[in-house]
């Protein structure tokens, strides 16, 4: 930025820029341009942690030498497309600005806003406030104390969180203290309000300042903080906020609210960090907050747990005066409105002539009606899809309503019904919902509705209606003709006796899929891939990648068996294992407690501690016959008709022509990354460009070939020597690409060694191993597949274009599901 003034484009939103050149920070020289560079280099790591909650903002338009303006509401300067939600206070409303994209951010940035602050809790995609997602603890030395004595108290509570179930983690706070975050999932027996966790970050304060009255105290009071930390729960209210991690603060010199490690807190040294210092650490080692980010999806709507936690008509009965408009308000809130529980839930079509014309759907559910706008009306061709805008929940009195909304009121004009009847409830999750509705007037359809995020406007609202392909009444196709005649038993035995190898994904970029309309995009999942064949309703068979048979190690995905439809059989259907948190979430760590078990007591010791889910996503063999030659598109529909899934087996949606908003979908739910399958792709049962897969972040599988003993431990391993298969000018082989020694426990540590030693062998297997990794190297048959995070590529010491390492690895865990012959480099061209 070396000009002082400039118009960039940002995620679509023209911004001007000005004064780039002015000095923010007096004692460092830092100028506005450089803190908007700074912005830019941490959005990816601060948004996550600001989105959806209200923000009050510090700004120093002319320097931290200057006066400082405390913000809460946003005033007429603010562009149309910076995203708010609006507080009500006692005496007046606001409306807070939503930290949820680069452009906000860059804007916040041309305001001099410095600092960042916002609440524990969060905005639902209805506008709902939801419950805290996190719990904070702000420790805050009095004079005569500093860094150490709030390490040390940060210690102390860490013990007391871990006790709790909860696992804290560090900032410094830019200031002169250390924050401690811990996230609040949803695995909570009672609903925690921001009261409830204000209450118990209180008491905690308490315990801690009664087991260490020398240290801490917990009392605002002044005159009893020298020399001690305050632990301030008072942050955990709904009406505080606390600086964002990330955010710069208003000081002399660019200080950083800035997560770190527990070793480092034991540094007697330790010090704030500068934005200079964030940014490398950044590039090093990504976002160390990222498993706080665990609590924060914890309250997807719309969900009958989420929906019963707050007043579910609040924001319907906000926009309408009852009387000023014949709409319904519904009952008071004190009702009890039960619903009959033998009546099948009602929907409603409404043909709404507002200022412009659009249809209300809206389903029964959860005693409101669950509603959104469809531009374009209900879809009536498979290939269509259209857009669904969900909107706040109606009573259910507004499903008979008809009439005329006066001018001046929210949606002024005429209601009219345009269809209504019962359905059934297929599937109802917080991002896809499966009815099948049932109409008098206009007859019976089954339709999929699925959240896809969106570009403009409120995203988190944007929906698809999709008419099924399958629809009911009509015959379970295994092709788009008739049904084969049946074959002989022997031929179906034969059929069913065939070695299946699964269809691999190419690593790819986003730029590479150039015609949205070739492709469909599912999640990737980040899990144990299998072939699941179901021969009769009583058996399961489980085979991975390298063929080996997983079935004892998960015995809970039999229960698949009693889930596909038993005039098909047999089937061989296309899948991932997975082990989800307790968010829904995919943990390849926690999958590693349940590889490699075969002893009957192993598993069901392991399977105390972690299930495992099947997610399915293809299918190659239907009553016998081979159908891998039929389209990606013909076999999902055939799956979905195959498949009545309940967990621990699901069928994930697959997303039509909009990569942006699977990505977005993916990195909402904090998904590996999805996989773009093109719709005519036959399965070839081998790695193929019909499949690409795009990942957030970088990942390498990696053929493990020695180990090197550790620092303090020399029996002990510390760190992995991994290689890539190299299939260059040379020949094939290994090529070594590098050593990692982060991401172990002590325990893994050493079982990793006892499995090592019983591999050793005199010479590595790999070639361009630099003298300094194989001086103490113990050499390993290469047989063992792992999987490594890394922060980029970079030249060995010899500089050479094919000595390029891994930087910064940290290990992921074991692939037992794939071999060496397995691996590849992920993204070709970069090594």
């Amino acid at each position: 930025m070396a000009s002082t003034q400039q118009t960039v484009s940002v995620d679509g939103h023209r911004l001007r820029l000005s004064n780039l050149d002015k000095v923010l920070y007096p004692a460092s020289g830092t100028t506005k341009g450089e803190v908007l560079h700074y912005l830019t280099q941490v959005a990816s790591v601060l948004l996550p942690h600001a989105a959806n909650r209200p923000a009050t903002r510090k700004r120093w338009p002319d320097g931290t030498g200057g006066q400082m303006f405390f913000q809460k509401n946003l005033d007429a300067s603010t562009p149309s497309w910076v995203k708010r939600r609006k507080i009500q206070h006692k005496t007046s409303a606001n409306d807070y600005v939503l930290v949820n994209d680069l452009a906000t951010l860059t804007w916040l940035g041309q305001t001099a806003t410095l600092e960042l602050h916002t609440p524990q809790w969060q905005f639902g995609r209805t506008g709902a406030h939801l419950d805290p997602d996190r719990l904070v603890l702000d420790l805050d030395p009095g004079p005569g104390a500093g860094l150490p004595e709030c390490a040390q108290v940060a210690r102390w509570a860490r013990e007391i969180l871990q006790g709790m179930g909860l696992e804290p983690f560090p900032v410094t706070s830019g200031s002169k203290g250390i924050h401690l975050y811990a996230a609040l999932g949803k695995a909570q027996d009672t609903r925690l309000d921001s009261d409830a966790v204000s209450a118990v970050a209180h008491e905690l304060a308490r315990y801690l300042e009664a087991e260490h009255p020398d240290l801490v105290v917990s009392d605002m009071s002044k005159k009893l903080r020298p020399g001690k930390v305050l632990v301030d729960w008072s942050q955990n209210n709904a009406n505080k906020t606390t600086i964002a991690p990330y955010s710069l603060r208003g000081r002399d010199r660019p200080w950083v609210a800035a997560p770190r490690t527990w070793e480092e807190l034991e540094d007697p040294d330790l010090a704030q960090l500068d934005a200079d210092q964030v940014v490398a650490r950044i590039e090093a080692d990504g976002d160390l907050l990222a498993p706080l980010l665990e609590g924060h999806l914890s309250a997807l709507e719309p969900t009958p747990e989420r929906l019963a936690t707050f007043e579910k008509l609040g924001t319907y009965r906000s926009k309408r005066d009852p009387a000023k408009t014949p709409e319904p308000f519904g009952p008071d809130a004190e009702a009890d409105h039960a619903a009959d529980a033998g009546a099948e839930p009602t929907f409603v079509i409404q043909e709404h002539h507002a200022r412009r014309l659009h249809w209300d759907f809206r389903l029964e559910h959860d005693g409101v009606l669950v509603s959104w706008a469809l531009p374009r009306g209900e879809p009536t061709d498979p290939a269509k899809n259209h857009l669904a805008v969900q909107t706040e929940d109606h009573p259910l009195e507004y499903g008979s309503f008809e009439g005329t909304i006066p001018g001046g009121e929210y949606g002024a004009g005429e209601v009219t019904i345009w269809d209504s009847g019962t359905y059934d409830l297929e599937k109802w999750r917080d991002d896809e919902v499966i009815v099948t509705l049932r109409s008098a007037q206009r007859g019976t359809r089954r339709l999929a509705l699925i959240r896809t995020g969106g570009r403009d406007g409120d995203a988190e609202n944007n929906w698809l209606i999709h008419l099924t392909k399958s629809q009911p009444g009509s015959p379970k196709p295994l092709s788009a003709g008739s049904s084969p005649p049946p074959r002989a038993n022997q031929e179906r035995k034969a059929s069913t006796q065939r070695v299946w190898r699964a269809m691999l994904a190419t690593s790819a970029s986003a730029g590479e899929l150039y015609d949205p309309d070739q492709w469909m995009f599912e999640m990737k999942w980040d899990g144990f891939r299998a072939l699941v064949h179901v021969p009769d309703t009583e058996t399961v068979r489980l085979v991975s990648r390298s063929g080996q048979d997983l079935t004892v190690t998960f015995p809970e995905l039999r229960a698949l068996a009693g889930q596909v439809d038993p005039a098909r059989l047999p089937v061989v259907l296309d899948g991932e294992i997975v082990a989800l948190d307790r968010d829904g979430r995919p943990d390849f760590r926690r999958l590693q407690l349940r590889a490699n078990l075969r002893k009957e007591r192993d598993v069901a010791r392991a399977r105390a501690r972690v299930e495992v889910d099947l997610m399915l996503f293809d299918v190659l063999q239907v009553e016998g016959d081979d159908v891998t030659d039929r389209p990606y598109a013909e076999r999902r529909e055939l799956l979905e008709s195959l498949v009545t899934p309940h967990a621990p087996v699901h069928v994930p949606p697959a997303f039509d022509g909009d990569l942006d908003a699977a990505l977005r979908t993916s990195r909402t739910l904090r998904l590996e990354g999805v996989v773009a399958k093109r719709r005519t792709s036959t399965y070839a049962g081998r790695r193929s460009r019909e499949w690409l897969k795009i990942k957030h972040s970088a990942m390498q599988e990696v053929v493990i070939v020695g180990w090197r003993p550790g620092h303090s431990n020399a029996s002990v391993m510390g760190s992995l020597l991994m290689a890539v298969p190299d299939h260059g000018a040379d020949g094939d082989g290994l090529r070594y690409v590098g050593r990692v020694g982060t991401g172990f426990t002590e325990r893994e540590r050493r079982e990793i060694t006892a499995q090592l030693r019983g591999m050793t062998r005199k010479a590595p297997a790999a070639f361009g191993i630099p003298a300094e990794d194989a001086s103490d190297a113990q050499w390993v048959t290469p047989k063992l597949v792992g999987e490594v995070t890394y922060a980029d590529w970079a030249e060995g010491s010899g500089g050479a274009s094919g000595e390029r390492r891994m930087r910064h690895s940290v290990w992921r865990g074991w692939r037992p599901d794939k071999s060496p012959d397995d691996v590849e480099v992920e993204l070709p061209g970069q090594v």
